[in-house]
């Protein structure tokens, strides 16, 4: 810690007596991104009333928003076990409670246990079958699983990712057909119950599309590929509409995208060995970026006139090469696009201290017909 932020604690421990002062010091630290300090004062307030779910709940949630996804240095698995700990402890205690369940489903799904986050979804969708977000998630989970398959699969039969259409190799078709056509459907029921709870949810909309327009690549007819594609178009058209719709009135995008963007890191806590990872800003790490790759706008995106910015947290290694991305934001038509350019962008290595470090920073792509 910083000698002020220990200086701060220590008057903390002088005044705060009662669980629930120290929650309301957590709560006050939280609030203002100071999140090491928030975690020792819901710490406190646990060990002065192990029973308060809302302490443990405030616990959990300060070492959730510390973990960043895709990390795995000691301190950041730590982070995530001692959240999915304290999630497991509140629920111990109050099995139904809302919050627990949807963050430690989040929290596997940006930990990437998508069997694990859909397990947990499952259970809040038994004390809240109306929420519409964990059928969404659920489908993404599978999504996510799914599409590294299915773009292997094309790469090796020499098709290009925008370009779509049937598998022409039978078995490589028939071999996707026979591991993941049920989960297919079982990706599709799920969004669909997500769209019988909110028929203007876009994004649930959108990933119709993808699934179905996907799914098409494996019919072995030319009848039933047509079939698929047009029904995919539907759900692009329907998707488009229910963006109009909710931007016309002023609503956001129902539900947060999956898998949430990461937590800034607790950056008044750094101290000791000079950190292996640390994190840039945007408009800063932009300057060192030595190779950009445009990204290849998807047709049937510009077809639709489906443009606007992906957002993506990645991070770049310390040779300068990027070695892993996460969604933030972005239409689901251009989100493949836009890390597969990405994927190939070159930046200067960060020094800290004379020593090269990863680094932790978000990139926007921009997509527009006109383009």
């Amino acid at each position: 810690m910083h000698r002020y932020a220990v200086l701060l604690f220590a008057a903390w421990t002088v005044a705060a007596q009662t669980d629930t002062e120290w929650t309301n010091r957590g709560v006050q630290a939280f609030k203002n991104a100071r999140y090491g300090e928030a975690t020792e004062a819901f710490q406190r307030a646990v060990d002065a009333n192990p029973g308060n779910v809302t302490s443990r709940l405030y616990l959990a949630t300060a070492h959730m928003q510390q973990y960043i996804p895709g990390a795995e240095s000691p301190e950041n698995v730590a982070h995530a076990e001692r959240a999915f700990a304290e999630f497991e402890r509140v629920l111990a205690m109050d099995p139904g409670n809302k919050m627990a369940l949807s963050s430690v489903a989040s929290l596997e799904l940006n930990r990437k246990r998508f069997e694990e986050a859909r397990a947990w979804y499952k259970k809040l969708l038994v004390v809240d079958p109306a929420n519409a977000s964990a059928y969404y998630s659920i489908g993404f989970s599978i999504w996510a699983e799914w599409y590294p398959a299915y773009a292997h699969a094309r790469t090796q039969a020499s098709l290009r990712m925008e370009a779509h259409g049937p598998i022409p190799d039978a078995a490589v078709r028939n071999s996707l057909r026979a591991q993941w056509w049920t989960a297919l459907d079982d990706a599709i029921f799920n969004l669909k119950r997500a769209l019988d709870l909110n028929p203007d949810y876009s994004d649930a909309m959108a990933y119709m599309n993808l699934f179905i327009r996907e799914r098409a690549d494996l019919e072995s007819t030319k009848q039933e590929y047509d079939k698929q594609i047009a029904e995919a178009d539907q759900w692009v058209l329907r998707a488009l509409e229910a963006k109009r719709k909710a931007a016309a009135g002023g609503q956001q995008s129902f539900g947060p995208p999956p898998p949430p963007p990461p937590p800034p890191p607790p950056g008044s806590e750094v101290g000791g060995p000079t950190p292996q990872r640390i994190k840039v800003g945007g408009s800063v790490q932009e300057s060192k970026l030595v190779n950009r790759v445009d990204p290849v706008y998807p047709p049937l995106a510009r077809q639709a006139q489906v443009q606007g910015a992906v957002r993506l947290s990645v991070i770049i290694g310390k040779d300068g090469r990027v070695s892993h991305i996460e969604v933030q934001t972005g239409h689901p038509l251009l989100v493949p696009a836009a890390i597969e350019a990405v994927r190939q962008w070159q930046y200067q290595p960060t020094l800290l201290n004379g020593n090269p470090v990863e680094v932790v920073t978000e990139v926007e792509v921009n997509f527009s017909p006109a383009n």
